[in-house]
């Protein structure tokens, strides 16, 4: 049984999204359909061995909440040599990507339709990746709200176990008080260096697509803040 025809399983008591799940259009919803098994990866099943599901070993990106995919899909496609794992619980958005992953060619991209912590706690094993990007995750901006932000210590600790010495944690956000929030969380966070100086922010690396919604936020004068760091050696 395929994780679109299975009853939601109880999440932990406190998410960090909502699903907000419009109609899936045909081809996302044929996406599911038809192209699911072939790059799609259910919730269930153990640890991955990323040599067996990519059939090759190289460096392995994950993505956490990659909206409809456009940046996941374009940084896959530039790095042919590199492999990528992207999680999302919204069904449009994976469907648009798996069209996608159709459309271009690539085989260095795999999907979940998941909640991301229980996927890194139960799939992902540790030590095991060497890149983890959070793009534009949602800011949860009422102050009531913020304890529903991923970036925060129990989340980081578990990456820091997942990541590779020397691997990359790279987050962007367009809400300032979030950014400011995670400097915060990563500055106190066990075993992570900013690999731009304490308290800096990064220019967006070349390997970060700006995305449409990016650009409209740069004609309106909204600001974008990405902070990049990096797991110690031990």
């Amino acid at each position: 049984m395929s994780e679109f025809e299975q009853p939601e399983k109880p999440m932990r008591k406190v998410r960090s999204f909502v699903r907000r799940e419009g109609r899936l259009t045909v081809g996302q919803q044929r996406a599911l359909d038809v192209l699911w098994p072939q790059w799609g990866i259910e919730a269930s099943g153990g640890l991955l061995d990323f040599k067996q599901v990519f059939g090759r070993e190289a460096a392995v990106t994950l993505e956490i909440g990659f909206g409809m995919g456009d940046s996941l899909a374009e940084m896959a496609l530039k790095a042919p040599e590199q492999d990528f794992i992207g999680i999302e619980v919204h069904r449009p958005g994976v469907g648009r990507l798996l069209a996608q992953i159709e459309e271009q060619g690539s085989d260095n991209l795999r999907v979940f339709c998941h909640d991301a912590v229980e996927i890194l706690a139960q799939r992902i094993p540790d030590a095991s990746l060497d890149r983890v990007l959070l793009f534009f995750p949602d800011p949860w901006h009422k102050k009531r709200h913020n304890k529903r932000r991923i970036v925060q210590q129990p989340f980081l600790d578990l990456l820091r176990l997942k990541l590779k010495p020397g691997g990359i944690f790279h987050m962007a956000t367009d809400w300032q008080d979030y950014a400011e929030w995670m400097m915060v969380e990563m500055n106190e966070a066990e075993g992570f260096e900013n690999v731009c100086g304490a308290n800096q922010y990064s220019p967006r690396p070349d390997y970060r697509p700006i995305t449409k919604f990016e650009r409209r936020g740069q004609r309106l004068g909204h600001g974008v803040w990405d902070l990049v760091f990096r797991k110690g050696a031990s």
